[in-house]
């Protein structure tokens, strides 16, 4: 196992009370759970994500952290959070990575896979609302 390794899953989901597709806006939710899979204690710094929809728009968003927190976490711990995206297209694609510092100074990007986006289904479970591409 890597000394510094923090895993990241994602769960798309498509949000029709915050949609609009005859004003071309379609809102998404997903649900990020990180787990610290190596063997160091390591806390999540930053975020760095890029959203290409279905006409090849792409916009970067970097900023410190996940929903206000910076969470730190030890060999097996998670966290988990849920946050947003909305789209010119009903479909699209995330991924990005985390920029992680362990406890002992050595930094590592975590890498988020990348995922799509679905306007597809009612967003509530009828159907599939997003896919994770591996």
């Amino acid at each position: 196992m890597p000394k510094y390794q923090f895993s990241c899953d994602v769960t798309p989901q498509y949000m029709p009370e915050q949609s609009s597709p005859e004003d071309s806006v379609y809102g998404f939710a997903y649900t990020v759970t990180v787990t610290n899979t190596g063997e160091a204690t390591a806390q999540l710094i930053s975020r760095h994500w890029t959203i290409v929809d279905a006409n090849g728009l792409s916009e970067e968003v970097k900023g410190l952290g996940v929903v206000g927190h910076q969470p730190l976490l030890k060999p097996g711990e998670s966290f988990q959070y849920t946050s947003g995206s909305r789209l010119r297209t009903p479909t699209g694609t995330m991924h990005g990575s985390y920029f992680c510092v362990a406890e002992d100074g050595e930094r590592f990007d975590a890498v988020i896979p990348m995922f799509v986006l679905e306007a597809t289904g009612d967003g509530h479970g009828s159907q599939p609302a997003g896919r994770v591409l591996h």
